[in-house]
């Protein structure tokens, strides 16, 4: 059946369809949707792990016991799951393992770029990259039988662009392959010295039949009873009917994933290409029989130059990083300006779109955090999550931000370099499923190694930045089912945490009290600040409050804070557009309004009208009250 799917959907389905039984991934913006999509399938086991290299052991021992198994991540993801993928290179598997990455070129929600075939090279393991999202199914499924046949973990390389896009795929059937039973065999999957020694000449074998497989015009496989023709590395070469002059000279392009797509728009086909589908290991013969036929080749491919280096090092005379841009996404129009092509032009707007930057949502419970700290002058060691908008103004209150759980480490060190009352005024925090991700550890060192340091867990109930993914502490799993629940508080103190403290971030005066005290004691402390994301379904907002006009001085107090739902307008008295000489006055937008009263607490005319006592109230999933 034909249907149109994003192409994370599409990599689910192909799970589903190659007989995947195990799941385990971190989510990752670009690549969430897949383990969503396939925690659909009842077949599927499916599960969140604390992070992706727990995700990816877990998958790992699953195809150990004969089962098809998958983890995936986003490329930040591999890093932290790189320790153990070196290691699967040299032990290879018994039943296929795939692990899908998805890279995020351009930044849309990374703190870098990062291109992940550089991990395929290294760790010495194939990596097949779609271009579509009938690619995507096809190639999750063809992946599993490369992972069987040659004895190899396989990568899957998604991007932004195919991942969060859409075109049709035609689904097939669920085909379960015999169980492969677990065999024991110490020389194979223990990993010490003398062992790994004996593997890595048959990474290096594997390699050179892998080259050759993929020299090849086509894979096939079986399916059931049905023989399936998969090509991944192709030529088309160029239609001469269509050229413009017959003098034109012969233009060979050499690409891979979306940029495939943006050479076909902008070429159609008046260039030859060749589209590579398994960048790990390229082609060699390939590569050189298609330069052979063209006059001039171009390399296009997104951020580093893989593919490009790969052909200068056979010898060949290739184009690549000098025309085209090493940084960001590439799209139509650069691939046309770099090749001189015309560049199609779209209708200009005449009205100037203004610009919207990210900010917390109206109610987020880390607002009030931020503020505090702010108003502390603390110094703020962040860490990855939505609550890294807390660096933004007005509240310009985040520091620094470098990586997952790295502001729990991070804190130590600089209070152990800094000490004094410095320390006393450096914090760092953190997420509560970033903290179960990696955080913990950088805890344990701050309990072992006893620096006066202060670590706050913005616990929202939810890993938020991703689009609302259970993580440990919830107490719920991918499916929304119960499920074990970690007490933050009794972990903290059994690592060896004595001051632990939890607030409520909505009540201002207790959380500033709360970090004068626990920034002041001598050694660790821990500050959870418990309120729920304000967009979980389960969350029952308040009234939307209201501004008093006539109360208000227009002294933009409740500006500092940094709310959408809050702006200043002129006082509605007025028939005039505003000035700068003229009054004005906070204004509540009542669509974004969720009544969490931080702003009440920060007007001191009493100029706010409407507030729910309580503030915000949430029903928990077993339907009580909080």
């Amino acid at each position: 059946m034909k249907t149109l799917l994003q192409g994370n959907a599409a990599v689910a389905r192909g799970l589903y369809e190659a007989g995947c039984a195990f799941v385990s991934s971190y989510p990752g913006t670009p690549s969430t949707e897949i383990t969503e999509e396939a925690a659909k399938y009842d077949e599927i086991c499916c599960e969140w792990a604390p992070n992706e290299k727990v995700a990816m052991e877990a998958a790992f021992g699953a195809c150990l016991a004969g089962k098809r198994a998958f983890c995936g991540m986003k490329h930040v993801g591999l890093n932290v799951a790189a320790d153990p993928l070196f290691t699967m290179s040299y032990t290879g598997v018994n039943a296929g393992l795939v692990i899908g990455v998805a890279d995020d070129a351009g930044m849309h929600s990374s703190q870098n770029e990062q291109d992940s075939r550089h991990h395929a090279i290294a760790a010495k393991v194939p990596m097949l990259e779609p271009s579509d999202s009938a690619e995507a199914l096809a190639f999750t499924k063809l992946a599993f039988e490369i992972s069987e046949r040659f004895d190899t973990p396989v990568l899957l390389k998604m991007c932004t662009r195919v991942s969060h896009s859409q075109s049709v795929v035609e689904t097939g059937e669920r085909m379960v392959p015999p169980e492969r039973p677990y065999e024991k065999d110490i020389a194979k999957y223990v990993m010490m010295p003398g062992n790994a020694k004996k593997r890595h000449p048959v990474v290096e074998d594997r390699t050179k039949a892998l080259r050759a497989y993929f020299e090849a015009g086509f894979q096939q496989y079986k399916e059931g009873d049905r023989d399936v023709t998969i090509v991944l590395n192709r030529i088309e070469m160029r239609n001469e009917e269509e050229v413009v002059s017959p003098f034109a000279k012969h233009l060979g392009i050499i690409t891979s994933s979306t940029s495939y797509q943006y050479v076909k728009e902008v070429f159609g086909n008046r260039a030859s290409i060749l589209k590579l589908g398994a960048v790990n290991p390229l082609p060699d013969e390939l590569l050189t029989e298609f330069a052979g036929e063209v006059d001039r080749v171009v390399v296009v491919e997104e951020l580093d130059p893989v593919i490009e280096e790969h052909c200068k090092a056979l010898g060949l005379k290739v184009e690549g990083k000098n025309i085209l841009p090493l940084i960001d996404e590439l799209s139509q129009n650069k691939v046309a300006y770099a090749l001189r092509e015309q560049v199609p032009q779209g209708k200009k707007l005449d009205d100037a779109i203004p610009v919207r930057p990210p900010v917390m949502c109206a109610g987020c419970p880390h607002r009030g955090v931020f503020y505090t700290l702010g108003k502390n002058k603390c110094v703020v060691l962040g860490d990855i999550g939505c609550y890294t908008l807390g660096a933004v103004a007005p509240l310009s209150a985040m520091e620094m931000t470098l990586c997952m759980g790295a502001s729990v480490s991070a804190v130590h060190g600089f209070n152990k370099a800094t000490g004094g009352e410095s320390a006393k005024k450096t914090v760092g925090v953190i997420g509560d499923s970033t903290f179960m991700h990696s955080g913990m550890t950088g805890l344990a060192n701050i309990a072992y190694n006893q620096s006066d340091s202060t670590v706050i867990i913005l616990d929202n109930s939810i890993t938020g930045m991703t689009g609302h993914q259970d993580n440990p502490t919830t107490g719920y799993n991918i499916k929304g089912d119960p499920a074990g629940k970690i007490d933050l508080e009794a972990l903290c103190k059994a690592m060896g945490i004595e001051n632990v403290s939890v607030v409520d971030p909505y009540d201002l005066a207790e959380t500033d009290r709360i970090i004068k005290e626990e920034t002041q004691k001598e050694g660790p402390s821990v500050i959870i600040s418990r309120r729920p994301c304000v967009l979980l379904k389960n969350v029952r907002t308040a009234k939307p409050l209201r501004v008093n006009p006539d109360k208000c001085t227009g002294c933009t107090a409740c500006m500092k804070i940094g709310c959408p739902a809050i702006s200043m307008k002129e006082h509605p008295a007025l028939r005039v557009p505003a000035t700068s000489t003229t009054p004005r006055v906070a204004v509540v937008d009542q669509t974004l309004c969720v009544g969490c009263n931080v702003c009440v607490q920060m007007c001191h005319f009493d100029a706010y009208e409407g507030m729910s006592k309580e503030g915000i109230t949430y029903a928990e999933r077993g339907g009580k009250q909080s």
